[in-house]
């Protein structure tokens, strides 16, 4: 009886405090829900100007969320659209990218293959000067895209003008469910090494990757190449799905769990799968995260694969959409997921990360040990450590200028215009030749092209200043800035086995579509070829 008096105590203590934590919660919340109210109520009585209500309570639910996390958000009811773009990557609209300068008109940049613009006669160069009589030079790029985009199966009306002849004519393009697809690319690397690119995690992408497998599979694959480097996530049924394909039914692949213990749920593989056998390569960098973190922790958790490149993002957060009034939507966060060994792949802190995004060293005395089926040793801190670490190729501080200055795709388009086609992709490189025209190109254009030695200088010099010491070290730093600094084309030309894959993946997609910029891109990948090489 004494023992049974003594649990039922402490049941009752626990169920107090838990009821008065819940309490406490509630008080709070009513709190500061009666102090909100009022001081908007007195900003309506009181402020000298009439209140700009948009403007300032957006704001304000914008400002509280982020101090929650930086996945938990409000979609009010007019951006809906690019949310769910955002989702599904599915629009209505023509199928292509499009480049606008400012006093300009819009150019078509890049038709998705098969897309309705191709199906008009759109190619990359194509100035569109009206869209639906209105004139595209008035409109920024956004407002561009707006008028481009639609109901499938509603027609816009564009004038154009050709990029070859110059001809000005009208052309009807019937919109159409654009998607952009999350498998980009699915093709054999050697004669047994099957390679497939995957983007995304929206609806239905296991199933291309079943079908990628399958394709693969026919052509004498012998070990699968699962790229994740870069994608972003998406939903977790999907990245589930995913790994159903390579381990046995009733795997465990996740578990969430959120405030509420009763919330705890495991996420099992309910299908037979493909293939438990066939070697599994995961390519993943710091740009993988979410549903990506999900497969390749489920993968290396259940000793299924191999994960090499550089550690993922650190996304253990799983989100839901709930409606909101007048039909806004909220993305919040409600629980945290663990792979098959009980790691939390979540960031210790996800607002200190390195400069890329990708989670800073975090010191073993802060992270937990966990075993993979097999027994290995894995850790959790922060995202999915490979278990083969292979560097990415590093580039300069002038590449990416090139290529976020614009100057790069601005060439390219130059070069559509002044060429109607360019060699078979198999064949096709970017000659010497080609590289000085784009050297000709890009020294009449402005951009920082700086070292990061100069810019570093550049940043030292300021503090030095602020310091008051620069005055007495002006004649050496001079001469130090003089010795460092390289003139524009000097620069390109040391570069320029930097540049060239850049040029020759941009021109490939222009002449032959998306999938062959990463065909062009394979050949240069130099941390995938290390890791196959391992």
């Amino acid at each position: 009886m004494k023992y049974i008096k003594y649990a039922v105590t402490a049941f009752l203590a626990t169920a107090l405090a838990v009821a008065s934590s819940a309490q406490s919660r509630s008080f709070k919340l009513g709190q500061w829900t009666e102090i909100y109210n009022s001081v908007v109520k007195e900003l309506n009585r009181s402020y000298v100007d009439s209140l700009p209500a948009d403007r300032i309570f957006k704001a304000g639910i914008d400002a509280m969320l982020e101090e929650l996390d930086p996945y938990t958000v409000y979609v009010p009811e007019e951006e809906n659209e690019d949310f769910q773009m955002m989702l599904s990557k599915t629009y209505g609209g023509i199928g292509a990218i499009i480049h606008k300068q400012v006093g300009e008109n819009v150019v078509i940049n890049e038709p998705y293959f098969n897309s309705p613009a191709v199906k008009a006669g759109l190619v990359c160069g194509d100035e569109i000067i009206e869209i639906d009589g209105f004139p595209t030079k008035d409109l920024d790029a956004s407002h561009s895209s707006e008028r481009m985009k639609g109901k499938p199966g509603t027609t816009v009306v564009f004038k154009v003008k050709k990029v070859r002849s110059g001809e000005i004519i009208e052309v009807p393009i019937v919109r159409e469910r654009i998607h952009l697809p999350d498998v980009e690319y699915v093709g054999m690397l050697d004669d047994t090494t099957g390679y497939i690119c995957q983007s995304g995690f929206t609806d239905g992408v296991s199933a291309e990757i079943r079908s990628g497998y399958l394709k693969l599979k026919e052509q004498g694959m012998k070990r699968l190449v699962l790229d994740l480097r870069g994608n972003g996530g998406g939903l977790m049924q999907e990245a589930i799905n995913i790994v159903s394909l390579f381990v046995p039914r009733n795997s465990l692949v996740v578990s969430a769990k959120g405030l509420d213990p009763a919330s705890y749920r495991e996420y099992r593989t309910t299908t037979e799968p493909l293939d438990t056998q066939i070697p599994l390569i995961l390519m993943v960098d710091g740009g993988s995260a979410s549903s990506s973190e999900i497969v390749a922790g489920a993968i290396q958790d259940l000793d299924r694969g191999t994960i090499m490149g550089k550690r993922t993002y650190g996304k253990g957060l799983v989100q839901s959409v709930r409606p909101v009034a007048y039909n806004g939507q909220l993305k919040v966060t409600i629980a945290k997921y663990y792979t098959p060994s009980g790691r939390c792949v979540q960031a210790i802190d996800y607002s200190r990360r390195n400069e890329d995004g990708s989670v800073g060293h975090i010191p073993d005395s802060l992270t937990h040990e966990f075993r993979t089926v097999g027994g290995r040793i894995v850790r959790d801190g922060g995202g999915i450590t490979p278990d083969v670490e292979v560097e990415p190729k590093s580039y300069s501080r002038l590449v990416y200028s090139l290529v976020l200055g614009g100057v790069i795709d601005n060439y390219v388009l130059d070069f559509v215009r002044r060429n109607a086609s360019i060699a078979p992709l198999d064949e096709f490189r970017v000659t010497d030749e080609i590289f000085e025209d784009f050297v000709r190109f890009a020294k009449t254009r402005e951009f920082d092209y700086r070292s990061s030695a100069v810019a570093l200088f550049d940043q030292m010099k300021q503090e030095l200043e602020k310091d008051g010491l620069a005055e007495d070290m002006n004649s050496e730093l001079d001469a130090l800035k003089k010795a460092m600094e390289m003139d524009k084309e000097r620069f390109i030309r040391l570069k320029k086995d930097e540049i060239i894959p850049f040029i020759e993946e941009e021109l490939a997609v222009r002449y032959y579509y998306q999938e062959a910029g990463i065909r062009v891109r394979l050949r240069y990948d130099t941390q995938l070829k290390t890791a196959l090489g391992l």
